[in-house]
């Protein structure tokens, strides 16, 4: 039907003999077993439109948002790089490992992205297996991770390293995606994958204010799990050719950009599939 070449490291395939736009219903069952095990999935030489890529997407559940460039090139043609400019900011900031839309009220289920125009270095994506970090804590980490929540901004995020947009709406507040007036997302440290069942940290660059905790505390502890999770043989980073595509499960897996010459031009597509309220809506948004 299709061939698995695992990755070397604790999730991750490579994915052999498959057309993504047109998948039966037996290969595509077989295909959401193989990412619900591996969590990431990489698929050479697709070349999906962006028509495409929705609809493979939608397979996985409704959509948060439909393909969308991920891009420092602008409508007009012009490469962004100037380090002040809000589109280098944004693209900047997803160096840092994250989950997607932690910081909104739905957490996203997944994402398939794919590689359009890709820079001659660098530019790779980095995921990272949050379900063998928490496998790997020890006993009394884990009791002191119990239960403890923290929020989830992409104000903070941002602002913490300095990427907070220039421009700012007729309201006074931000025009980009993800800027929401909504009160912060606050989310459990420690999450049971719905599918599987299996427990897997939920951290990442946007969380922060851990509940009842000192905030110098709270950031010192959330940095230090980021650091120590997203270790070998806990990452992966994939090195982009055109035309690749990747699904990955954003409840399992944190992911993040890496830098390149930015005078360069780089376009790739994502797709966010939107989680179930039943699992990935925040806990103070129910």
């Amino acid at each position: 039907m299709f061939a698995v070449e695992p990755l070397d490291a604790t999730f991750g395939a490579m994915v052999h003999g498959i057309e993504l736009r047109s998948l039966d219903d037996e290969t595509w069952n077989a295909l959401h077993a193989t990412w619900l095990e591996h969590a990431l999935l990489i698929f050479p030489g697709q070349f999906l439109s962006r028509e495409e890529q929705d609809s493979f997407a939608n397979r996985f559940g409704a959509l948060e948002f439909k393909a969308a460039p991920i891009s420092n090139l602008g409508k007009n043609g012009q490469v962004h790089a100037d380090p002040a400019d809000d589109v280098v900011k944004a693209l900047r900031g997803n160096e840092g490992w994250h989950h997607d839309s932690t910081y909104m009220p739905l957490q996203a289920k997944g994402a398939v992205f794919s590689a359009e125009i890709v820079p001659s270095a660098g530019a790779a994506t980095g995921w990272a297996d949050m379900r063998a970090a928490y496998d790997a804590l020890d006993e009394a980490t884990r009791d002191r991770l119990a239960g403890l929540t923290a929020y989830h901004s992409l104000f903070y995020s941002q602002g913490r390293e300095g990427y907070l947009p220039s421009k700012r709406d007729e309201n006074g507040g931000y025009a980009m995606y993800g800027y929401h007036d909504q009160e912060p997302s606050l989310r459990p440290l420690v999450k049971v994958h719905p599918d599987t069942g299996r427990p897997n940290l939920l951290i990442g660059r946007h969380a922060y204010g851990i509940v009842g905790m000192d905030p110098d505390e709270s950031e010192h502890l959330l940095d230090e799990l980021n650091d120590w999770a997203c270790q070998a043989p806990r990452v992966h980073f994939h090195q982009w050719e055109p035309g690749e595509a990747v699904v990955w499960d954003n409840r399992r897996l944190m992911h993040r950009a890496t830098p390149f010459d930015m005078r360069e031009p780089r376009r790739m597509w994502h797709t966010r599939i939107a989680g179930e309220p039943e699992s990935e809506l925040a806990l103070n948004h129910r």
